[in-house]
């Protein structure tokens, strides 16, 4: 019997040697704040135990208003004027943008240019919806699509229904079960 793959593939050829190897790629599986799946997921809440830095991005009206952030986990996604600049205290140049919104709704300042999350985070390993740890995600986030490796990351989900990969190696040393 021969397995069938409904999902969209791209073909490469590749060698293996003097022979050519044909390989069927899946596009990345797709997941938006929207999607009927996130209703079905055995989310578990956590709780954040760091203190993080904070600076809001406002540039100057002659400045961009946008910038393209390289995350430290290696994507590229875009801050907006307004939105919070995040990252940990002992790498204060490697920073994600959360929006306003978000941020007020999730965040506590606990001294200038410090906070913390106050806020649940749902999370759940994305292997738990790929089944294969190789398979490549797209998640649709507020600030834009990141594409992740699914053993290593989470899909998380905030307090507005807002949905990001939150990295594998992370949840030990961050994040607590909450209660």
């Amino acid at each position: 019997m021969t397995d069938i793959c409904l999902e969209p593939a791209t073909l490469v050829t590749c060698r293996y040697g003097r022979m050519p190897m044909i390989k069927f790629m899946n596009e990345p599986l797709l997941i938006t704040s929207s999607d009927p799946i996130l209703e079905t997921l055995p989310f578990k809440p956590y709780r954040s135990t760091v203190e993080r830095r904070v600076i809001p991005f406002f540039p100057a009206p002659n400045e961009a208003q946008t910038m393209d952030i390289n995350t430290p986990w290696g994507m590229q996604i875009t801050a907006r004027k307004g939105d919070f600049l995040v990252s940990e205290v002992e790498t204060p140049n490697d920073y994600w943008p959360i929006n306003p919104v978000i941020f007020e709704g999730s965040y506590i300042i606990t001294r200038p240019g410090y906070c913390v999350k106050k806020a649940i985070t749902l999370l759940i390993p994305l292997t738990d919806i790929t089944g294969d740890p190789d398979r490549q995600v797209t998640i649709a986030t507020l600030e834009g699509n990141e594409t992740v490796r699914a053993g290593d990351f989470y899909l998380a989900k905030g307090i507005k229904g807002e949905i990001w990969p939150y990295p594998k190696e992370k949840i030990g040393d961050i994040m607590v079960p909450a209660e």
